[in-house]
């Protein structure tokens, strides 16, 4: 890994804590990193097929290793502009599907310039997926089933998400993915 790798690594574990974890935006992520259980995987990618390719090993590594619960494929170098990342995901979920991996695994996404549909630019429920570069976070779907079953509320959480990140705000929230990047 170079140099550059580490420290986009390196941001995106600080990210992982400050954000995901320190904001408790997903309440089941503390105790997958703790287990380290998490894998941070940096693609050199800098073309969508490249792309494909590194998310074909990542999806061979998850079926091949159990105790790996989650991966997080980071390509900073390719998918800079958000709708182009958008449009992509659907390559992704079918490459899922050719891998026979629909039922076994998922993908999230995390960008940057995330925006649900029908919110502004600036609205602060979209850091909920910003992430420091983008990304395709691989899940397994039988452990979200799982941790969903132990939670009281999951059907909350989005809203909870969505009202603690306004009562927080876009700008501070904009400084806070800045930290992460930070060296």
């Amino acid at each position: 890994m170079t140099a550059s790798e580490q420290a986009i690594r390196h941001h995106t574990e600080r990210w992982v804590q400050r954000v995901v974890i320190a904001l408790n935006l997903c309440p089941f992520a503390g105790r997958e990193v703790e287990a380290g259980r998490v894998r941070y995987c940096v693609t050199s990618s800098d073309t969508e097929l490249l792309l494909l390719q590194a998310l074909e090993a990542e999806i061979q590594h998850l079926q091949a290793c159990p105790d790996v619960a989650t991966s997080l494929l980071i390509h900073p170098r390719v998918l800079q502009d958000f709708d182009d990342y958008n449009q992509f995901l659907d390559l992704a979920e079918g490459l899922l599907d050719s891998c026979g991996a629909i039922g076994e695994l998922q993908i999230a996404s995390f960008h940057p310039d995330y925006r649900f549909a029908g919110t502004a630019r600036d609205d602060a429920e979209n850091y909920s997926n910003r992430s420091p570069y983008p990304m395709l976070h691989l899940l397994r779907e039988a452990d979200v089933e799982k941790a969903i079953a132990h939670h009281p509320e999951p059907d909350a959480i989005p809203g909870r998400n969505i009202a603690h990140l306004k009562r927080l705000g876009s700008e501070h929230l904009l400084r806070l993915l800045a930290s992460c990047r930070r060296d």
